[in-house]
């Protein structure tokens, strides 16, 4: 096994523990909603603070559970990871390009050879 699959297949493990391990120890057992999002968290910090807090500004499109919020958040963030995608593939595949294409320059082209009969 080469270094680089050892270094990949590592952090596949480690995204994977950290990932699991909340759930396998019940971290959040304790708490109404276990894993609810930083805003949630800092929301419910603000109100035991100070009860009468109004705020500023309300959200322009609120969603009608929490189920279509979190489907949004993560078509959000599949879209970011497929912009990056795209650029480190277009950026490799030019790297690529220019390496075939220098590559290709500094070789000395041999004649084609055709049999005879052509």
């Amino acid at each position: 096994m080469s270094r680089n699959t050892r270094i990949n297949a590592l952090l596949l493990l480690a995204v994977a523990a950290l990932a699991v391990l909340p759930l396998v120890l019940g971290l959040g057992d304790h708490k109404e909603e276990p894993f609810a999002g930083a805003d949630a968290e800092a929301e419910t910090a603000i109100t035991e603070i100070e009860p009468d807090y109004e705020p500023w500004f309300s959200p322009l499109y609120e969603p009608p559970s929490g189920e279509v919020e979190s489907a949004l958040f993560a078509l959000q963030a599949a879209l970011g990871a497929g912009v990056l995608a795209y650029y480190f593939g277009l950026r490799r595949g030019r790297r690529q390009g220019e390496e075939r294409a220098s590559a290709a320059s500094g070789a000395t082209t041999a004649p084609r050879v055709t049999p005879e009969g052509d």
